[in-house]
């Protein structure tokens, strides 16, 4: 059943993905689209909460503090590059980040430096380079550095989620703090830019991109609390198949024989990376475990 939550989180993603393009097409502005990607899941969660007499404040913001850095700048940055980009190239690049994450680990020494992992990282940016060569000109050069940016980003934002984790910070306050501060950042970007009216169009698609986005994140936290974490983490790489369906359908983006094989080496190598941690883990976890004596 995991695996149908993790299919339902990578669609509503993929559809969100699409929602920004469509509301950046029509008129609406950055500020504007992160505005109503973090709008939904504050409300919700804050009533929730409240409504549960749960504790909004955290016991440190030191974590929260360095989380918020990373993940809101690298969700500005996946937004302008979806915003400016064919959608399954701008997905491709933010799902670049288990490769950021796996060769800080192979640069730092927090884990072994075998062949597949640095196998993985290889094939996954050749992956990248696969992807942007045929599919962006000089003028949106910008906007795909932007997007392998936020892939980057979105690692150190993975690695301080983790953290959070370690110390017993709930996953839902985690979402609440992340939301409102995407929130506050959205604001001070009005308060610069002024106010856009957008069309009707560009309405459809903000609402849209905040359901989308909210349905996504309980969807895919469902799946990782409910199954096996190797299989919901393999599956969330068919974001980028839903987004190139998308593109192709309502963008016309109908990536040559060269940006496939780019997906399907970030896939791939994404797959690898995840498969051998997991693995890893299990021998961790194992050779800590007490022998049991016999009866």
């Amino acid at each position: 059943m995991q695996s149908l939550w993790m299919l339902l989180a990578c669609a509503m993603f993929a559809v969100m993905g699409a929602c920004i393009k469509v509301a950046a097409d029509f008129g609406a502005s950055l500020s504007q689209i992160v505005l109503f990607r973090g709008v939904p899941s504050v409300l919700l969660l804050a009533v929730w909460a409240l409504g549960t007499g749960r504790k909004l404040r955290p016991p440190s913001w030191k974590l929260h503090l360095w989380r918020n850095l990373s993940g809101i700048t690298a969700m500005w940055l996946s937004f302008y590059a979806l915003s400016n980009l064919p959608l399954p190239t701008a997905v491709s690049l933010n799902y670049t980040s288990p490769l950021f994450i796996t060769g800080w680990m192979l640069v730092s020494g927090g884990a072994q430096r075998d062949g597949l992992r640095s196998l993985a990282v290889m094939l996954g940016f050749l992956g990248v380079i696969g992807v942007l060569r045929p599919s962006i000109g000089q003028e949106h050069f910008l906007a795909g550095l932007m997007g392998l940016c936020s892939g980057g980003l979105g690692a150190a934002a993975m690695l301080q989620v983790r953290q959070l984790g370690r110390v017993g910070e709930p996953e839902w306050r985690t979402v609440l703090i992340f939301s409102s501060c995407v929130c506050l950042t959205s604001i001070a970007g009005l308060l610069a830019q002024g106010w856009n009216t957008p069309g009707l169009t560009a309405w459809l698609g903000l609402v849209g991109l905040g359901l989308s986005g909210l349905v996504g994140q309980l969807a895919m936290t469902r799946a990782f609390g409910s199954g096996s974490t190797l299989l919901t983490a393999a599956l969330q790489y068919t974001t980028i198949i839903f987004a190139a369906m998308l593109g192709i359908v309502f963008w016309g983006d109908r990536p040559d024989i060269l940006a496939w094989a780019g997906m399907a080496l970030i896939i791939g190598s994404g797959l690898l990376s995840t498969w051998r941690t997991y693995t890893e883990s299990r021998k961790r976890r194992s050779a800590v475990r007490p022998n049991r004596k016999p009866a």
